[in-house]
């Protein structure tokens, strides 16, 4: 035999011959005696390793044992790894200086784990887990191991007849060290689910849409608090609806769904988190309300947590107040806690082991050495007020402690850190090309090396002093906070910012104001339209629907000094603009009132943290600005919080901040979002960055955001110049009329020809009908919207027999009569022999196209055909009864009947009708549309005569 020693690995290679095999003696039996050495020769080091780097090589050493002895091959504590796993490489061996490796994966963990899911299914099918969940008034069901079992972990969770198919994947190697977790999140809702198919060419499923976009983020913030630091696995969560039933909506069960897969699946996550939805239907809280149920609720409030905490909320109300959101946040803590519970017993029996050995973090004491080198400098860049000269400092000094971390190397100030070497350095192996015998034993071939009396620089990771460099940072700006009672701006925890507004910037616009709150800036644009100018909306439900009011959230890398990609909106911008676009929801007027659709556009040019609240102050001026008769004014703030306050020198209670800076929202603990007035609250949104807050602390940051939303209030009502309140010249105008059901085919026409004719003759912009009778004219000028209404009331009017029609044309002439137009779009026949009271052979002898003719309706057949007569009402009739018919019938002259306004249609189920007893801002806000002209209201009212 021979041993190879080397300074990190020693190999013993014992050759068994026939006659002297290797045995497992028991430990009373004496040892067999020695045989004499067998003489080996050895090719070269190099020669060898490569020579063992293969399994293979230890049988061509072993030879074969006789099949009647017993023979021990390897004893080993654990599974042993390959062999040339555990040879050094050329460079490691001669290699001296420490490397910070990243753990290793749990590859053969997972691997084991396949393999047996593999036999069990080859021998009795795939291995199902379920269990049944109470959630509310009825059960989830949760099952697991059946399907997608080459993913981390999948889940199908079952709500009614909805389905939901959740899987988690992880890279097989880990990323580049980061300060964001590599998490991507991936929701669909399949048409197919509801039966139904895409209406576009290639008939699949495209990009994300809006709503999906929503749910995704839903998913995605409260896993991100709950993920280990240091844990840089690539890790993907796919999420798709494949059947829905139209009552129990998926999107808070797909955060569920998304918790029990990455609680199942080897990710290291510190604890298990769900999600429901809470309504509040005749003042009573319900947990995952139907569809039905969430068309009565004056609240929709979805949110996430764990056991123990709260983790995001995200909703909207009718100006709710900060006493009944907490209860029903309370509310559905129960109800998430009892879903944890259940998901922790699910995976007690069927989860798999966590890969916690995969956690990589800097070394400990880099965190001290960061310190040391930026220490003054740190503090000094961190109380400068404006941002981009603080960032600018910042990224010097990261430079700074980048270059002498990572390149010049650092010697610590108490000279204990890298001055000396570790044992492992210390201890010098002999000459790795000596052979020595088995059996010889050489107890001094240790040979210590002179330790140094200068100090060795130590050199760590780029990556790594980044990272440090940030905790670093965000820990000093905590501390100033906590023990100075400042922040980098100079404020104090609840001041706010100053707050500058106007209105009126452009002129074009229909609407539009600037907002300023310190360094967030929000330029707000309001758009007026018709029916067209609407949002459709394409969802599972096979049902049309469009939203008349909408807002759309724009966050350009010029407003935060950079330079970035323009293109479509991110999930940021469209998460942002939602939430905006939920505040503000509640105070527009019914569209009974207002019949526009509305749009508001809100363009970031400055952002230093709140802009998405700030999207809402200047939306609520854009609206005033554009005449819009709003309920009452909104505003939204930012709240952040310190929690662990004890670590920085304070009494331990958690410390809210109001009107949290960028740097404060990236540093703190929390990002609490609330819009509303002084009496309520009508949109929120709460993000966590460490594992969960309680309803105390959420409590005093809703009451201290209320005092806040009060100041910006104030503010907002010293806008100068104030928004008009009145409409704009630029704005189109709208009038709605309400016609019979049946007559609506009369409008439109064959194929559309009578509505586009309209159109063109008046020179109006769209006309919409709906099924309920319901005609709504968009048109920009006075002059073209009166046309189209005449037009329109004659074609749907009533006519009655008797009645007289003045100055009518003939509009052609057949050899039995000739037929004149009594309205736009109605004829009727005036047959030969009532043209005149004389005798005619021809129609042509007396009258030709284009004359106009007096007549009067004198039947109406079966079919609605008009039969008209002109020799009536000639002078010459003696007819009695005919003269007082002619006495008593009403003279029409092209002059419409009242069909006019009663409703319009509500495409838009938030934007309610009021109710009587409600004070509204926006009685009479159709007359205010056509304020400009006082010779006709925009909405006219009437009745059927």
């Amino acid at each position: 035999g021979a041993r190879q020693r080397s300074r990190r690995n020693v190999i013993r290679f014992v050759v068994a011959s026939p006659r002297h095999p290797l045995v497992s003696l028991p430990p009373s039996l004496p040892p067999p005696p020695p045989s004499p050495p067998l003489p080996l020769l050895l090719p070269p080091l190099s020669h060898r390793l490569e020579m063992l780097a293969s399994p293979a090589a230890l049988h061509l050493l072993l030879p074969a044992p006789p099949p009647h002895r017993h023979h021990l091959a390897f004893a080993l504590p654990h599974p042993a790894p390959p062999l040339h796993a555990s040879l050094p490489s050329a460079s490691a061996a001669c290699s001296r200086r420490r490397v910070r490796r990243r753990a290793p994966r749990h590859v053969g963990a997972r691997a084991s784990v396949a393999v047996a899911a593999e036999a069990e299914a080859s021998w009795s099918g795939p291995a199902k887990f379920s269990v049944r969940i109470p959630v509310g008034d009825r059960e989830i069901l949760v099952e697991t191991g059946h399907i997608g079992r080459q993913a981390s972990a999948s889940v199908m969770v079952t709500d009614g007849e909805t389905i939901l198919y959740t899987s988690v994947c992880l890279s097989d190697s880990p990323n580049e060290p980061s300060d964001f977790f590599p998490l991507s999140v991936h929701y669909q809702e399949r048409l197919s689910a509801a039966g139904r198919t895409s209406g576009g060419f290639f008939k699949r499923e495209g990009k994300a849409k809006d709503h999906e976009v929503l749910i995704c983020r839903l998913i995605d913030r409260p896993l991100r608090p709950t993920m280990p630091k240091g844990f840089y696995y690539e890790t993907q969560i796919l999420s798709w609806v494949f059947s829905y039933d139209g009552i129990h909506s998926p999107d808070c069960l797909a955060i569920t769904a998304a918790g029990i897969a990455v609680a199942l699946s080897e990710i290291p996550n510190k604890q298990t988190i769900a999600g429901v939805r809470i309504g509040l239907i005749n003042d009573q809280f319900v947990v995952n309300p139907t569809t039905e149920q969430m068309e009565k609720s004056e609240l929709d409030l979805v949110m996430a947590g764990t056991d123990s905490a709260i983790l995001m909320i995200e909703g909207y109300c009718d100006f709710l107040t900060e006493e009944k959101l907490l209860e029903a946040v309370e509310a559905g803590q129960v109800a998430i806690r009892e879903i944890c519970r259940a998901i922790d017993a699910l995976v007690q029996k069927c989860g798999k082991k966590k890969m916690v050995d995969a956690i990589a973090l800097p070394p400990p004491e880099l965190y001290r050495h960061v310190e040391d080198i930026s220490g003054d400098e740190l503090v000094k860049a961190l109380q400068i007020k404006e941002k981009i000269p603080r960032r600018k400092a910042l990224s010097a000094l990261e430079e700074k402690v980048i270059t002498i971390l990572s390149e010049q190397g650092y010697v610590a100030k108490d000279g204990s850190s890298g001055a000396t070497e570790s044992l492992a350095d210390i201890v010098e192996d002999e000459d790795e090309d000596e052979v020595i015998v088995d059996g010889e034993v050489d107890e001094g071939d240790v040979h210590i090396k002179p330790v140094s009396r200068k100090p060795h620089c130590q050199l760590f990771a780029e990556v790594d002093v980044k990272l440090v460099f940030k905790e670093v940072s965000s820990k000093f700006l905590r501390r100033r906070i906590v023990e100075g009672g400042k922040r980098s701006d100079g404020r104090s925890p609840w001041e706010l910012r100053p707050i500058n507004s106007q209105c009126g910037l452009l002129p074009r616009a229909h609407g539009s104001a600037l907002f300023t709150r310190g360094e967030t800036q929000s330029l707000a644009v309001v758009t007026l339209g018709g029916y067209q100018m609407a949002q459709r909306i394409d969802n599972l439900v096979d049902t049309e629907e469009s939203k008349s009011f909408y807002l759309q959230y724009s966050f350009p890398p010029s407003c935060v000094g950079e330079v970035g990609r323009i293109g479509a909106p991110s999930r940021r911008e469209i998460g942002h603009g939602m939430l905006a676009e939920r505040a503000l929801e509640p105070i527009l007027p019914p569209e009974e009132d207002f019949p526009y659709t509305i749009r508001v556009e809100s363009t970031i040019t400055e952002s230093n943290g709140s802009s998405s609240m700030a999207s809402v102050c200047g939306g609520c001026l854009a609206l005033q600005d554009a005449g819009v008769p709003i309920k009452f004014p909104v505003a939204g703030i930012a709240m952040g919080l310190v929690l662990d306050t004890q670590e920085f020198g304070g009494d331990g209670s958690p410390l809210i901040l109001s009107d949290i800076t960028g740097a404060e929202d990236a540093s703190g603990d929390m990002d609490l979002k609330i819009a509303g007035n002084e009496s309520g609250i009508t949109a929120f949104q709460m993000d966590i960055k460490v594992v969960g807050i309680t309803l105390p602390v959420m409590e005093q940051a809703l009451f201290q955001a209320r005092d806040g939303r009060q100041h910006i209030l104030n503010e907002m009502s010293k806008c100068s110049p104030p928004p008009s309140k009145a409409l704009s010249q630029y704005a189109p105008l709208i009038h709605v009329m309400k016609v019979k059901p049946n007559k609506v085919n009369l409008i439109i026409g064959s194929g559309g020809k009578t509505i586009k004719s309209i159109i063109e003759e008046t020179g109006v912009d769209a006309i919409d009908t709906g099924d309920d009778g319901t005609v709504k004219i968009t048109a920009r000028d006075l002059s073209s919207l009166e046309k189209s209404k005449t037009i329109i009331a004659n074609l749907t009017m009533v006519p009655k027999v008797g009645e007289v029609y003045r100055n009518c044309e003939i509009k052609s002439i057949a050899p039995y009569g000739a037929f004149v137009e009594i309205a736009p779009g109605r004829e009727g026949l005036c047959h030969i022999s009532e043209l005149s009271s004389s005798w005619l052979a021809k129609a042509e002898d007396a009258f030709k196209v284009g004359d106009r003719i007096d007549v009067k309706l004198i039947e109406i057949n079966d079919k609605g055909q008009l039969r008209l007569s002109c020799k009536a009402l000639l002078p010459d009739a003696n007819q009695e009864s005919n003269s007082k018919q002619q006495t008593s019938g009403s003279t029409k002259e092209k002059t419409p009947l009242k069909d006019d306004v009663i409703k319009t249609i509500t495409r838009r189920p938030k934007r309610k009708k009021q109710s009587e007893s409600e004070p509204s801002g926006a009685e009479n806000a159709t007359t205010k549309t056509l304020e400009k002209s006082s010779a006709a209201p925009a909405t006219s009212q009437g009745s059927e005569p």
